[in-house]
């Protein structure tokens, strides 16, 4: 598993965009006003959400299995309650969430490129 994609809450879809583009993040997904993707130097993304979507929790960390199913199998028969999935989202993922003992929302994931390259990618400067 891997560490590669962090989703925090927004109230103000503007005011957090240019915030994180201001950081040095480089924008990737723009889609006003509920969500934007911003990709790290090294290749790792962090997103900011309103606030309910998609899990309604707040933060959510995002761990890529290379084979998620197998992951929540393991899981699954270690006792761990998995709250939604392995199910094909829209946005190309696959994805399975489940929360941690403290009710941190986790996203167990298998996004391949599509994660930094979407096909509604946008290009920056």
């Amino acid at each position: 598993m891997e560490l590669n994609q962090v989703t925090v809450p927004l109230d103000d879809y503007a005011a957090s965009v240019a915030f994180y583009r201001l950081l040095g993040l480089r924008q990737i997904v723009d889609s006003p006003p509920d969500y934007a993707r911003f990709e790290c130097p090294g290749g790792a993304t962090f997103s900011v959400h309103r606030t309910g979507f998609p899990g309604g929790r707040g933060t959510v960390a995002y761990f890529e299995c290379v084979d998620l199913d197998a992951e929540v199998t393991r899981l699954k028969s270690a006792g761990v309650e998995i709250l939604s999935g392995p199910r094909d989202e829209d946005w190309l993922w696959r994805e399975a969430r489940l929360l941690d003992p403290a009710g941190n929302e986790i996203c167990l994931y298998r996004a391949g490129e599509a994660r930094r390259f979407p096909p509604w990618r946008i290009e920056t400067a």
